[in-house]
């Protein structure tokens, strides 16, 4: 259940940063950025995707992992609120 709902939560960021694109209201790139964060703890292709914005951009490369240090202590958070809402 946690799983799916990681799932979810990260690929709706990401086709939200994908709108985000192409209107000026939303903040594309860091919708597309928090999706892939949620998303690499879950799939092996957001893993890369990330490894390959580090090493391309390596004056950004500290902000992601500030980011994905937050990300995983907010997903874990989460995670655990889900597993007391669903009783397991």
């Amino acid at each position: 259940m946690t799983r799916l709902a990681m799932l979810a939560l990260g690929y709706g960021f990401l086709v939200l940063g994908f709108i985000g694109l192409f209107l000026p209201i939303l903040q594309g790139v860091l919708f597309i950025v928090v999706g892939l964060l949620i998303l690499s703890r879950h799939a092996a292709w957001a893993e890369r995707l990330l490894a390959r914005l580090k090493a391309r951009y390596p004056a950004v490369a500290k902000t992601i992992v500030a980011a994905e240090d937050l990300a995983a202590r907010w997903t874990d958070w989460l995670a655990r609120k889900l597993r007391r809402v669903s009783g397991r």
